[in-house]
């Protein structure tokens, strides 16, 4: 006799009459989201310039290469590259390099939550995301990770969200200092 392993279908028609009641809990959780996932999306896209002033390049030209790189992690890797090549005030080029690991890490918190499953309970308040990573052992192979939507965690996200606004700042600070270390340490050119 077949078994099927798929999870039951939800009682949509319970939910919707439930939801209500969860409704001031699932627009906060919901909220917290969209703000970190905004606040990354504005600070990756600020790197834009970080390599705009490394490749000594125009914007539009800075833009076309970072689109080009697939992955955030390319595009990291390709700034940390250039600043070891541009960059030679070492306590600049550990600022950059702090920026990057900081933004790395939150980058980790922003793909968990991007890159999951939502688990509702019966009244329609989300309770649980599962990772859509594989989680490969020695021995097994199972499909993402379950974690908890509690309170500590919704802490954890204000924490991430308060951080990716530092690291705004951050950037903005650090932009000038590159671009004036940068456009400084530049040769001259000798007129034709």
């Amino acid at each position: 006799m077949f078994v099927s392993k798929l999870p039951p279908k939800p009682d949509f028609d319970l939910l919707a009459a439930a939801a209500p009641a969860s409704a001031d809990r699932r627009t906060f959780v919901l909220a917290l989201i969209g703000n970190l996932i905004c606040s990354w999306s504005n600070n990756e896209s600020l790197f834009i310039y970080v390599l705009m002033i490394l490749l000594r390049t125009d914007e539009a030209s800075a833009a076309v290469v970072f689109a080009t790189l697939n992955t955030t992690r390319a595009r990291l890797d390709l700034i940390q590259r250039m600043a070891k090549i541009r960059v030679t005030d070492k306590a600049l080029a550990r600022n950059l390099t702090a920026l990057v690991e900081r933004f790395g890490e939150l980058t980790k918190v922003r793909n968990e939550l991007n890159h999951c499953m939502f688990i509702y309970d019966a009244s329609g308040a989300i309770t649980h995301t599962q990772s859509m990573r594989l989680m490969e052992t020695r021995s097994s192979l199972r499909f993402g990770e379950i974690k908890a939507l509690d309170d500590s965690r919704l802490q954890d996200m204000l924490r991430t969200t308060n951080e990716m606004t530092k690291i705004n700042r951050d950037i903005w600070d650090l932009l000038p200092r590159l671009e004036a270390h940068v456009c400084d340490t530049q040769p001259q050119r000798q007129p034709a």
